[in-house]
């Protein structure tokens, strides 16, 4: 993987979804290096002791869905409140855009998981996930994001376990 020719491929949109925040459209990346960009995700990380692979609404789920595929796991969908049948449990968080909830599935059973998603920014998607992981019985064991960008939280130093493929300090 050549990380600048990833970075090529990111289109950035000035003030969407909201005046003053640049969304980085992934779609152009993964039209064209899908493949290599699920190899390097899921690299760096055991999967001998992963269960299931839990994606974030909604390019988690893309992202997810394949890397659960390759390495032969289950895949357990974060919805946006309101979108899985229940039972469910919540969680609410802010993002640098708003307020919302996530949702997922109640899970009876322990599993070790791994969380997958396109961008991590401030972390309130992340962090809210990672609770409602730790409310239902799953052991978090990686977290597994395309891009990381870094300038706007701390979230390395929060957790060991984050692995990037692109990382914007």
């Amino acid at each position: 993987m050549n990380k600048q020719e990833f970075e090529k491929l990111i289109t950035h949109i000035p003030d969407f979804p909201k005046v003053g925040v640049t969304f980085m459209d992934v779609s152009p990346l993964l039209k064209h290096r899908f493949d290599d960009v699920i190899t390097d995700m899921c690299k760096n990380i055991d999967w001998s002791n992963v269960d299931y692979i839990l994606g974030i609404e909604s390019r988690g789920f893309i992202l997810g869905s394949a890397m659960a595929i390759k390495q032969n796991k289950g895949f357990i969908p974060v919805r946006k409140k309101g979108k899985l049948p229940p039972p469910t449990i919540g969680e609410d968080y802010s993002l640098e855009y708003g307020h919302d909830t996530l949702e997922m599935k109640i899970n009876k059973e322990s599993a070790k998981i791994v969380i997958v998603d396109d961008v991590i920014a401030t972390g309130g998607t992340l962090k809210a996930t990672i609770k409602l992981c730790e409310r239902n019985n799953f052991q978090v064991q990686a977290i597994s994001m395309l891009i990381n960008l870094r300038f706007l939280n701390q979230l390395d130093q929060e957790f060991d376990n984050i692995h990037s493929v692109l990382n914007f300090d």
